[in-house]
């Protein structure tokens, strides 16, 4: 059986509103979808960066939670 793992890509917009993508993993298979607009894609390489891609131009949420 594949194991499943799942993390997540958040950024706030200039509004203070948080949007998240979640990448989840099946086996080599990875799978990214966003919670605020339910945007969904395949990606086998660098999903975290299409998952920024994504919340960058459809929600301009370029802000990152991490950075101080």
């Amino acid at each position: 059986m594949p194991q499943i793992d799942t993390s997540k890509v958040s950024r706030w917009d200039l509004h203070g509103r948080e949007h998240t993508v979640h990448v989840q993993r099946t086996g080599v298979q990875r799978t990214i979808r966003c919670d605020t607009c339910g945007w969904r894609q395949g990606a086998q390489f660098l999903p975290w960066l299409k998952a920024q891609e994504h919340l960058t131009e459809a929600h301009q949420a370029t802000v990152d939670p991490t950075v101080t």
